[in-house]
Formats: structure tokens, C-alpha cells, sequence
């Protein structure tokens, strides 16, 4: 059975925050899908709003997304990407959402400044945790429980990943296909995205 992938997608998200990981879990699928004729889907993503909308990602990218928080497949791994969180940081039925999915998740991940967003729905209190080099401090001032590390591409504290800015999120991305779906699939999932997979 393939295992459903959610991305959350917000205005002023970072294109290739959520861009990355959705083309590195559907790539991921599609490979798998070649192993054999008729083969399931390994992984499912979809992308999840505050409601079904056109988001406006940065640079006014406009981003169609037809599955909202109050409706959209049990989810095994969210993706909270990053960008301009203000906003949402200030939305407490997206902060309780992103809580309540952790809880049946096998994985809630976040790219970026979405760290911020795990951070305050209480997801990172005393775990380690990254995020863009530019957000450390601000992350380290406004959540002052997290461990935050600065130099780290991603830090897997089990039930919760998270990872840098922009880029580090394709590493992120191929690490969880890794530990979901074993190194071979991540390895060739890489090579035909052309990736240099950077693995820590």
C-alpha cells in the first residue's frame, strides 16, 4: 500500500521548499513503479492548504491545491515547508492541525522555516532541530526549549525531521525515501533526478 505523503502549502511559501520534496517522493514512486509491471504507487503526495484555494507561493508562483486541512487522506509523513511564516504562525487552527497530524504520522518533517511552525505547535520542545542559517537565532530567541544546531543539512529525531534551508530540504527528502522505502530506491531516486545527494 503506498503511504501518503501531505505537503502543507501556505501564501508566501518557499517554491522549492515544497516543490523538492513532492518532485523527490513522486520520482521516488515513479521508479518503484518500474521494478514491475502493475506495481502500487510507493508514495502518494499530495499538497494540503488552509482550504482548497490557489496558493501564492514567493514570487507570486501560483499554486493550485485542491485538499484543505479539513479534508485530505490519513497522512504517513507531513512536510511543513518553509517561507514567510508569520502569518501562519499566528493561525492556531493550522498550529493545532500540524500537532494533531504528528500524532498518527510516522514522520512530520519540516523544511526551512518550517521548523518554525513544528516549534510552536510544540513538536521540537527538547529535541535538536534546524533550520535556514539566516533563522537560527530567531529560532533559538522564540523557542528557547528547542536544541537548536546550526551546520547540520537535516536532524532525524525519530518521529521528527528537520532540515535547512531550500536545497537541504532534497536531502531531507531522500533521506526520509531511505528510511521509508530503503537506500536502493533513495540511490536511484537521486541519480535520475540528476541530485548530488548529499547524506549528512
Amino acid at each position: 500500500m503506498a503511504q501518503a505523503v501531505g505537503i502543507y502549502v501556505f501564501d508566501e511559501v518557499e517554491v522549492l521548499d515544497f516543490a523538492a520534496p513532492f518532485e523527490v517522493f513522486s520520482t521516488a514512486s515513479r521508479i518503484h513503479g518500474r521494478d514491475g509491471a502493475g506495481a502500487a504507487p510507493r508514495f502518494e503526495v499530495s499538497l494540503i492548504s488552509d482550504q482548497p484555494r490557489t496558493v501564492r507561493a514567493r514570487g507570486g508562483f501560483p499554486v493550485v491545491c485542491g485538499r484543505s486541512i479539513a479534508d485530505h487522506p490519513a497522512l504517513d509523513v507531513l512536510i511543513v515547508p518553509g517561507g514567510v511564516v508569520t502569518a501562519e504562525l499566528e493561525r492556531p487552527a493550522v498550529i493545532a492541525w500540524i500537532a494533531a497530524q504528528a500524532r498518527t504520522t510516522v514522520v512530520t518533517a519540516s523544511v526551512c522555516t518550517g521548523a518554525f511552525l513544528l516549534a510552536r505547535a510544540g513538536l521540537l520542545d527538547g529535541r535538536r532541530a534546524t533550520t535556514h542559517w539566516e533563522d537560527i537565532d530567531d529560532l533559538r530567541r522564540m523557542f528557547p526549549a528547542l536544541k537548536v544546531e546550526d551546520g547540520p543539512r537535516w536532524i532525524d529525531e525519530g518521529p521528527i525531521v528537520t532540515s535547512a534551508g531550500i536545497s537541504a530540504g532534497i536531502d531531507m527528502s531522500l533521506h526520509l525515501v531511505e528510511r521509508l522505502a530503503g537506500e536502493a530506491l533513495a540511490r536511484r531516486t537521486a541519480r535520475q533526478m540528476d541530485y548530488d545527494w548529499r547524506r549528512s
